[in-house]
Parts: C-alpha cells; sequence; structure tokens
C-alpha cells in the first residue's frame, strides 16, 4: 500500500460510531470534498475526506442520490469543534445542499493566506503546504472520475488523503502569522460571513454587493 495511506480507513456513505467518537474529541478536524465538477447542483458530491491532528484519515464514499449522513452533520455541527478547509464556500456549500448540514465554526486556509502572506498572490493549496510545511503535494489525480468510488485507485486516495492530512498545521502557522500582523480579528470576521455566501451560492446570486 502506498506509505500515504497509512493511518487511513474508507467509510460508505458516512462515519461510523466509532471513528465519530473520535473526531468528537478533537479541538479541530480537517475537511475536504471531491466532486465531479465545480458547479453546485449539477456537479454531485463523491467523496468527503477527514483528518483529526493526530494524522487519522477518513474517506467516506457517497452515494448517487443520497440525502442524508447522520453521523456527519453531528460532527460538522459541534459548536466546540473547529471545521478547517481550504477555500471552505465550496465544500460548506456542497454539504449544505447535499445534506442539508449547517458546518460551523468554520477556518479557511485559503481566506487566512490571502490575509496573512500578502507578499505572494499564490494561495493555492499546493503552494500553501509548501511553504508553511515543506510538503510538496501531488496534485496529479486532481482532475479524475471521483464518481467511481468504488474503484478508486491508489493515487487517488492519497491524493484525498494529502490534501487533508496537512491542514491542521497550516492552520497553526497562519493563526500565528494572523495575531503577528494584526489581522486575526479580520480573518474570523470572514470565517463567520461564508455561511452567507454559501446560501447566496445555493440560491444562484451572483455579485450581490457590487455596485
Amino acid at each position: 500500500m502506498d506509505k500515504d495511506l497509512n493511518n487511513f480507513q474508507v467509510c460508505d456513505r458516512d462515519l461510523d460510531d466509532a471513528t465519530l467518537s473520535r473526531y468528537l474529541q478533537a479541538e479541530a478536524i480537517a475537511v475536504d470534498t471531491e466532486t465531479m465538477g465545480l458547479v453546485l447542483g449539477r456537479d454531485r458530491l463523491c467523496l468527503i475526506q477527514l483528518c483529526d491532528p493526530d494524522g487519522y484519515v477518513t474517506a467516506i464514499r457517497v452515494e448517487v442520490g443520497q440525502t442524508a449522513a447522520p453521523n456527519l452533520k453531528k460532527l460538522l455541527e459541534t459548536a466546540t469543534i473547529t471545521k478547517i478547509f481550504h477555500f471552505a464556500r465550496f465544500d460548506v456549500a456542497q454539504f449544505k445542499y447535499t445534506f442539508g448540514i449547517e458546518t460551523q465554526p468554520i477556518f479557511c486556509t485559503k481566506i487566512a493566506s490571502k490575509l496573512a502572506r500578502t507578499y505572494t498572490s499564490s494561495h493555492g493549496l499546493k503552494n500553501l503546504i509548501m511553504e508553511l510545511t515543506g510538503v510538496e503535494l501531488d496534485k496529479s489525480a486532481q482532475s479524475s472520475d471521483w464518481g467511481n468510488a468504488d474503484n478508486l485507485t491508489e493515487a487517488q486516495l492519497s491524493y484525498a488523503a494529502n490534501d487533508v492530512r496537512y491542514l491542521v498545521p497550516a492552520r497553526e502557522k497562519l493563526i500565528s502569522m494572523l495575531k503577528r500582523e494584526d489581522r486575526w480579528e479580520l480573518a474570523q470576521q470572514c470565517f463567520q460571513c461564508i455561511p452567507v455566501f454559501v446560501s447566496l451560492d445555493i440560491n444562484r446570486y451572483n455579485n450581490v454587493f457590487e455596485h
């Protein structure tokens, strides 16, 4: 097995009870999704990845037409656990649209990067993780068929796992940078606005804040 798939499990449709109990003990959980494309409402949710601060990764395979995941909902709506995303707006919208989940509280590493790393225009996950952790992510499986969930390759699973594995340490370093530059309060205000943008996206409103 690929070394990146150590400390890794796959679940179908939802978290199992034991893994939910484990994750509910965490202060923060890293979260990501894989979909059939980037258009909300057209391109379905296929895979959900979760990782705790100990590096334990779970991938949840989502069935075609599935509309509920009770254990995932409990985890994502637990107010004492921060959910860490890279570009949270997209993933949080997928969870609300597909399962009716109101994810909170939220930390978005992309927003944090744009506020803290103003010395660069490179805020993609690969560049961010490389700078903050020294790990170079392999993105070769990014554009692939995630809908064939029963037959995902090791390369796809490794890619999916690594997209959440480094978000917890990245968050810690970004918080330090934001506090150092006196931008932490502003970042928190931005995170609190994400559900509003998600509701606008689901209802297909564009650019309502523009003139």
